[in-house]
């Protein structure tokens, strides 16, 4: 094994580590050389950690052993500082897959929040992509990059704007809008200007009544095809040799994701088609049906 496989393979000064102990109860440490962590299950010094393997299994000095890995985002989501609302991992996952967010990407964010939904959304876009996010509450800012840095490395590639998203956006051509804010239909115009042809925007709101607002501007506006809200609930299993059952908690009801297409406005309402009409050709380039 090289340097290069040693190093991938063992945690490192700087590294976030997520101890595990026999309950399944979860602490999270940045690994400092010298420095110690202290608990109920007693001492671990740092040192103990780097240059062992990810993985590993480390005793403290009354004796405990806890598991060390490395944290995923959603575990990091979890145990990051942060404020009342959260974007919860099973809806990040959905808003990286259901606004299509891909690498080289260039994506409009409203609201900072603790920066959950950002660190999702540069691991998604890559070092080619870029995340502009819009946020109006300065005082968040401290907490929510802290939290951004400290699961990404390299955050060249964030530009936060101190400016209401509501009252429009600067950018032009940009492929997804990403929002988390208590009031996106009041956003609408700004990003109808702002999105590519064919480009997404997804809407994250705790509550029904916001996606029926939000799907009756999307219509009105009628710059927005393809509308579609969905919730997602999170169950997990209980497996053993002896039985297998869910188990008796599960993450149910955290928000609603509304998702829609930009495209051109409908040259006018809807057309009642029977069967005779079957076959006739349209043409919208005049505004008028052809056969």
């Amino acid at each position: 094994m090289n340097d290069t496989q040693a190093d991938k393979n063992e945690f490192q000064i700087g590294d976030l580590v997520l101890l595990i102990d026999r309950k399944d109860r979860r602490y999270m440490i940045t690994l400092v050389e010298g420095e110690k962590y202290n608990c109920h299950l007693g001492q671990l010094f740092h040192d103990k950690i780097i240059g062992n393997n990810i993985g590993g299994w480390f005793r403290t000095d009354k004796g405990h052993i806890l598991l060390g890995i490395k944290p995923t985002l959603g575990d990091f989501v979890r145990q990051m500082p942060r404020g009342p609302q959260i974007v919860y991992p099973k809806d990040l996952g959905n808003i990286i897959s259901f606004a299509d967010i891909f690498p080289g990407a260039t994506v409009i964010e409203g609201g900072l929040g603790s920066g959950a939904l950002t660190s999702a959304l540069l691991r998604a876009v890559g070092h080619t992509g870029k995340v502009i996010n819009y946020e109006i509450d300065e005082a968040v800012l401290p907490k929510a990059l802290r939290n951004i840095e400290r699961i990404n490395s390299d955050t060249s590639n964030l530009e936060v704007k101190i400016s209401d998203i509501y009252q429009g956006i600067s950018e032009r051509n940009v492929d997804r809008v990403v929002l988390d804010v208590p009031e996106p239909w009041q956003a609408l115009s700004g990003i109808g200007d702002a999105l590519v042809m064919g480009g997404l925007v997804l809407s994250f709101v705790p509550t029904i009544i916001q996606v029926q607002k939000l799907v009756l501007a999307m219509e009105e506006d009628g710059r927005f095809q393809m509308i579609e809200s969905i919730e997602t609930l999170l169950r997990t299993w209980h497996v053993t040799e002896r039985s297998v059952r869910p188990d008796h908690r599960m993450i149910a009801h955290s928000g609603f994701l509304t998702t829609a297409v930009r495209c051109d406005p409908k040259p006018y309402g809807r057309v009642p088609f029977s069967r005779e009409e079957d076959g006739k050709n349209l043409d919208f380039r005049n505004n008028e049906l052809e056969e």
